[in-house]
């Protein structure tokens, strides 16, 4: 028996739909394929899911000192003149950051491997931060069971069945 469905493609075919539509239903919650496509995405999805849940609240908080640039009222950056030149005048500021211990780095890495970087109106979405802060939350008292299949009927092209996958 075998371990995956092929889908009528090469393994980097494949694996390049599967990743583009992981990565569509971790940023939508939903999505509609065919049903052996959304078995086959069930399977990653629920893995990327269960790494946020596990590793959600495995991080440190830490006060750090950034040097940012001083700005005037209008936004723009001071500048001086040193030695005949003219230098940007920088300031220093403690910063709060959270801090990956390792196991919640490598399961951030773990998901990167799997997710595409998603862009909405020119600004990019941390989908690794999403499933971790979002969905960690949302499925902490969950032991799997992330997703749904609803059948929704046959394709008229070719009459394949469409299903609406989607995150519970």
């Amino acid at each position: 028996m075998a371990k995956y469905r092929k889908l009528g493609r090469k393994a980097q075919d494949r694996m390049a739909l599967l990743r583009g539509q992981v990565t569509a239903l971790i940023a939508n919650g939903k999505i509609v394929t065919t049903e052996a496509r959304a078995k086959e995405v069930r399977k990653i999805a629920e893995h990327i899911i269960a790494l946020g849940v596990k590793e959600k609240d495995n991080f440190e908080t830490v006060t750090v000192q950034a040097k940012v640039a001083k700005k005037d009222a209008a936004g723009k950056r001071v500048k001086e003149v040193v030695d005949g030149k003219k230098v940007t005048v920088y300031e220093t500021v403690e910063k709060e950051i959270k801090k990956d211990m390792p196991s919640r780095l490598h399961a951030r890495r773990q998901m990167l491997k799997v997710l595409y970087p998603v862009t909405v109106d020119g600004a990019k979405v941390d989908l690794t931060g999403k499933i971790f802060e979002e969905y960690g939350t949302k499925y902490a008292g969950r032991n799997g069971g992330y997703t749904r299949i609803v059948k929704i009927g046959q394709r008229k092209g070719d009459a394949a069945m469409e299903v609406l996958l989607e995150l519970i």
